[in-house]
């Protein structure tokens, strides 16, 4: 592998191994360490930060409702910052183990109204309202890995790599780089209970995936949005940085998405592609929803990564095809065989927000809104 090592970094040249006989201590009984995670407000950047317990937590309801400084996170002014944090999904911590939890959180201004980030408030109503359509998602994931001058890991400093054509799915020191990080990420999430069904390189170099599903309702958002904050901190143990830009470069590069799987009940029984056909029908209909839906920037993100080129559909057109990765929808060949299954939008962007993504499909395809 091409020498990775990134001197500027203070997080690679610390000594890990000086960390693990602090790690090995043992904590006192009936302590717990729980790092409550956030969304900030920027819609795209995770926060956390760690209390202790004196009892081992089961279920979120346990948990006491903490706060933070959101005029820190630009979620309120510092004149009246204070900005609660709900626990809603409990972790087991892969980073200290143990008893540690790592606890996903929901925020809520000082008037105990959502955040203008919080998705998850209304994409909980939505899902409610469609359970007894047993919705089920599954997320691919796509991220590029960055040394400290945002540059793509293992990218010549003065040039570029060989065009795209080796990469996807590679193997050798030429073809991917890091994939001690992809790995690390891998087992961590399985520890931490994310249901992480797969990896896999990408096309671009320094690009990788991993998809995270099947999920039923709400806990798609919830498990993709730990899954982002587990590869951060493995990421930064590594001294490497994770972007989930959607076009991290220019010119004749993949970009990265968050192709969303879904599925109904009807769909994943006998006949149920009668169920997919209708589905892409209403969605073809609410082409622009979706859009404004499927990054944090009303589709401006989006504007430069779906041009048509590079696996991807227009922006500003809808279209729906078998095994096709050019169209909006895809229905993978083996539903389409089968006549059940579940379809593939691969609109989202990587930065999407999977609340947002998840309770647009629902409100489109299942409730009718």
């Amino acid at each position: 592998m091409p020498n990775l090592t990134l001197e500027h970094s203070p997080n690679a040249a610390l000594n890990k191994e000086v960390l693990q006989r602090y790690l090995s201590l043992p904590i006192p009984d009936g302590k717990v360490q729980a790092t409550y995670i956030w969304i900030d407000g920027s819609g795209e950047q995770l926060r956390g930060k760690t209390r202790t317990l004196d009892f081992v937590p089961s279920k979120p309801e346990e948990l006491p409702i903490w706060n933070y400084d959101g005029s820190s996170t630009y979620q309120a002014e510092g004149s009246n910052s204070d900005t609660y944090l709900y626990p809603v999904a409990i972790y087991a911590d892969p980073f200290t183990r143990g008893n540690n939890k790592l606890v996903l959180c929901d925020t809520y201004k000082y008037n105990k109204k959502p955040t203008e980030t919080n998705k998850r408030h209304t994409c909980v109503q939505a899902m409610e309202a469609a359970k007894s359509s047993y919705p089920w998602f599954g997320i691919e994931q796509e991220y590029t890995l960055l040394d400290m001058d945002l540059r793509p890991l293992g990218w010549p400093k003065n040039g570029f790599p060989g065009p795209q054509g080796p990469y996807y799915c590679g193997v050798g020191a030429n073809k991917v780089y890091a994939r001690d990080i992809v790995e690390a990420h891998y087992r961590a999430c399985l520890y931490a209970g994310i249901n992480v069904s797969g990896t896999n390189a990408e096309v671009m170099p320094a690009q990788w995936e991993y998809q995270v599903g099947p999920c039923e309702g709400i806990s798609i958002g919830d498990q993709l949005w730990m899954s982002r904050y587990v590869l951060h901190r493995v990421a930064e143990d590594f001294g490497v940085i994770v972007t989930f830009d959607p076009k991290p470069m220019e010119g004749d590069w993949n970009g990265a998405g968050a192709h969303t799987n879904f599925s109904t009940k009807a769909m994943r029984e006998d006949g149920g592609i009668l169920e997919i056909e209708k589905a892409i029908d209403k969605l073809s209909r609410n082409h622009l929803r979706h859009i404004q839906a499927y990054d944090p920037h009303g589709g401006k993100d989006n504007e430069r990564r779906l041009t048509g080129r590079h696996e991807t559909s227009s922006i500003h057109d809808f279209s729906a095809g078998v095994a096709n990765r050019g169209a909006s929808i895809r229905i993978p060949r083996g539903c389409a065989e089968d006549k059940k299954g579940y379809l593939e939008d691969r609109r989202p962007s990587s930065n999407c927000d999977p609340y947002s993504v998840t309770e647009a499909i629902v409100r489109t395809c299942i409730l009718d809104e």
